[in-house]
Order: C-alpha cells, then structure tokens, then sequence
C-alpha cells in the first residue's frame, strides 16, 4: 500500500462559527494553498463542512476537476459544550488527558477516533493521493496519533493554513509538514 494523505488546515477566517467567511488574507492564502497543489496528482479531496474549510480546497478541487466531499467527522473538535474563558489551559490539559471531555464537548480520543476513520476510510479506496481539509486541534490529534511526540506545543505551532503529508507505505506513515 503506498498512499498519500495531505492533511491541510484551513486559511484565516473570520471567526470560529461553521458559516465563518475566510477573511481577505485567508482567501490569498487558499489561492496559495491551490497553486501548492498545482503540480501535484490529487485523486480525492474530503473537508469538513465548516465555510473555512470547504473555502480552502474549493480552488483546488476546481483547479483539478475532482468533487469535494464533504465529511461531518472532519468537523471542528468542540472543546466545550459554551465558551470558557480558560479554553486555552483546558485544550493543553486535553493533549495529556486524552479522555478528559468536558461538559458538551468530546475528548480527545474520540475526535481523534472519528478523524482517523475518515483516514481509514481512505486508505480503503483507490486513491493514491487525497487531500483532506480540517481544523488545528483535530489536525494535531490526528498527527499526535501517529507521533505521540506531537501535543499542545506543535498544536500552537501550526499556521493558518498549514500542510501536513503523509506517506503510507506501511502500518505508521512518514509525516512530515510541507508548508512554509
């Protein structure tokens, strides 16, 4: 099996709801993100349904002809059920803890577990190479999957947009970061 999953965080947006607008900077950006792409066979493309995400590959998938699946498991990890004005310690506690969950929200393993059924999914079909859009802490729970070594410190690290390749070619992937 010899596979390729380019995990790719979406561009600047405007906010944090589902309907939030990339801003005029994250539009240039996913004009970048298509040209990234430009020379590069994608045979699949899968995003969340959140307008930041679609917004990001939508220039890619019409660059390269191919549809753009959109996949609710790809969606936003939702820390908590409201706002929390500590959101940023008790996301840090959540990359130690991965089963700490907080009122109406989901840990860390089971975002992590749906993320990575859409992996599995994927390296179930014929595509060699798929692009797949998401946000920053289900991108890191995911990379933290197969690089425990990856926690709330890269999470802090990751740019909007940010580019991750992943080559399957056996049981744990290479990964390594793509974007500059």
């Amino acid at each position: 099996m010899n596979k390729t999953i380019y995990l790719v965080r979406h561009c600047k947006a405007e906010g944090q709801a589902p309907d939030a607008r990339l801003t005029t900077e994250g539009e240039e950006q996913a004009d970048r993100v298509t040209v990234f792409f430009k020379e590069i066979s994608v045979d699949a493309i899968l995003t969340s349904p959140y307008l930041r995400a679609v917004d990001t590959v939508r220039g890619l998938a019409e660059d390269h002809g191919i549809p753009l699946e959109e996949e609710t498991r790809l969606s936003e990890r939702v820390l908590a059920g409201q706002d929390q004005p500590e959101w940023l310690s008790m996301l840090e506690r959540t990359f130690t803890d991965l089963e700490l969950s907080y009122p109406g929200g989901e840990s860390s393993r089971q975002a992590m577990e749906r993320g990575m059924e859409v992996i599995d999914d994927m390296l179930q079909r014929q595509h060699p190479v798929t692009v797949i859009a998401t946000h920053g802490n289900l991108m890191a729970l995911l990379l933290k999957r197969f690089d425990d070594t990856f926690g709330f410190t890269q999470w802090k690290t990751l740019s909007n947009p940010d580019i991750y390749r992943l080559d399957f070619s056996v049981e744990a992937p290479v990964i390594k970061r793509v974007w500059k």
